[in-house]
């Protein structure tokens, strides 16, 4: 493990800078990545392939027009322990949704701090099709525990799909590298819009009415 990249995850993610949202609001950001950072989890399998990137935009039209062309589709969950506020899902469910896919645990500081606007975003706009599966990947032990992670979810308020990622599989098939991490989708399954960190929740609000119609 590149000690560094460890060094790097941890003040990103846990000292609560939230600096990966600055300019990273925008489509499909390297998401094909092979890349894990997370000392846990090896390199990207052969067997798994990860989205490849799609165009960057700043802008929600821009960012879903110059997607049109990359049908770049979800990638299946892989691995899913247990799933909570839901029956299992696959992508194909999903289909006819507006989908998010957030990745988090609930130990990360940048995680918490968006956790307000993903709960608004589903209580707001889940009537209207959006659907959003809360990817549960943990980083230390804690966080695997599934009574852990139903008390945070208690907490926060979050009544949406949780699927527990304990073994990083649907992590590696997204070539996730950083929580949080935010997916939009259109009904059809095309990757339409990524946002790593906090942050642009203006920004990701406009995508998802745009993706809604």
């Amino acid at each position: 493990m590149d000690k560094s990249l460890l060094r790097r995850r941890r003040f990103l993610t846990y000292a609560g800078l939230g600096v990966l949202g600055v300019g990273s609001a925008a489509i499909a950001t390297q998401i094909g990545s092979s890349k894990i950072s997370n000392p846990i989890v090896p390199k990207t399998s052969t067997e798994i392939i990860p989205v490849s990137d799609l165009t960057k935009s700043s802008n929600p039209d821009e960012a879903i027009a110059s997607a049109q062309s990359s049908s770049q589709k979800l990638p299946e969950f892989q691995g899913i322990s247990t799933w909570l506020n839901s029956n299992p899902l696959s992508i194909q469910d999903l289909k006819g949704n507006v989908v998010m896919i957030q990745f988090w645990t609930f130990g990360c500081i940048n995680c918490q701090r968006t956790l307000p606007y993903v709960t608004r975003w589903h209580e707001q706009y889940a009537a209207k099709g959006l659907k959003i599966i809360g990817v549960h990947t943990p980083e230390f032990a804690f966080e695997r525990d599934v009574n852990n992670i139903k008390n945070a979810m208690q907490k926060h308020g979050i009544n949406y799909t949780v699927a527990l990622d304990n073994e990083f599989k649907t992590w590696k098939a997204y070539g996730n590298e950083y929580w949080p991490h935010l997916y939009l989708a259109d009904r059809e399954g095309n990757l339409r819009y990524d946002h790593i960190g906090e942050g642009a929740y203006t920004q990701t609000e406009q995508t998802i009415k745009q993706l809604l119609g």
